[in-house]
């Protein structure tokens, strides 16, 4: 009877230790629950390019080459673009008075290359339609040639640039494996500068190519515009040569 009793009060003992180390235990984490609150840090998208590692630099002068062939060509295609309405009717006025000089001015003086098409096609008025024709397309074929100049460097950055994206993410995973030989454990912090190179520069080089690939297809959609607009003012102007022989 003794032992017994003496085993209640043992394990009566233990059970009121073991509610005060649970309680206390209790207590301290929730006192030091507030330290643990995440920390925001945030990152300026100058910062993150830069972890994209070298080829971001190589990326960084295509992209700023694509911007000036863009700006400088679609400066040039607008100028050359803007249509004179009254340039036809005065040439044909001109024309039909014997003023071919004054016809030529005219036409040197908008300086499109619409307009010195038609010199050339009002220069030589008095040989036959096909010498006509056959100078006019001359003239016009080398002025859509000048205003492709430096298309190709856009047409060729929207190829390249994703492919130095590609050699960017080999490089970041070499770094990864670099990292995990070097330090002999896979945690995030040895892989994250690999990741961060891997993945930056395959955006930078997709985000360059798009860029380029879209600027080469507008402006020579712009470019393919204005040489239709060409072709019909041949045309038009042919059919005004033929007029008087009605």
């Amino acid at each position: 009877m003794l032992n017994f009793i003496l085993q209640a009060g043992v394990s009566a003992v233990n059970t009121v230790v073991a509610s005060d180390s649970l309680s206390q235990v209790s207590t301290g984490i929730q006192a030091a629950a507030p330290l643990a609150e995440p920390t925001e840090t945030k990152i300026s998208l100058i910062s993150m390019v830069m972890l994209g590692g070298p080829i971001m630099y190589i990326l960084g002068v295509l992209f700023a080459l694509a911007i000036y062939v863009l700006v400088e060509r679609l400066l040039v295609i607008s100028k050359a673009s803007k249509k004179s309405e009254t340039l036809m009717s005065g040439i044909k006025e001109m024309i039909n008075s014997g003023n071919l000089a004054n016809a030529r001015s005219m036409c040197k003086s908008v300086n499109t290359p619409e307009s010195l098409m038609l010199e050339q096609g009002v220069s030589r008025i008095g040989q036959s339609v096909h010498e006509i024709r056959e100078a006019m397309n001359a003239c016009g074929s080398n002025e859509i040639g000048r205003l492709e100049k430096n298309m190709n460097i856009l047409n060729v950055t929207g190829r390249i640039a994703p492919m130095f994206g590609f050699i960017g993410t080999i490089f970041g995973v070499i770094k990864i494996f670099y990292n995990i030989a070097l330090m002999k454990s896979v945690e995030i912090e040895t892989i994250s500068t690999g990741l961060y190179e891997k993945m930056i520069s395959s955006a930078g080089g997709l985000v360059v190519g798009v860029f380029a690939f879209v600027a080469y297809h507008w402006l020579s959609a712009r470019i393919d515009k204005l040489s239709h607009r060409m072709e019909a003012s041949q045309i038009q102007f042919l059919d005004m040569l033929n007029e008087p022989t009605k």
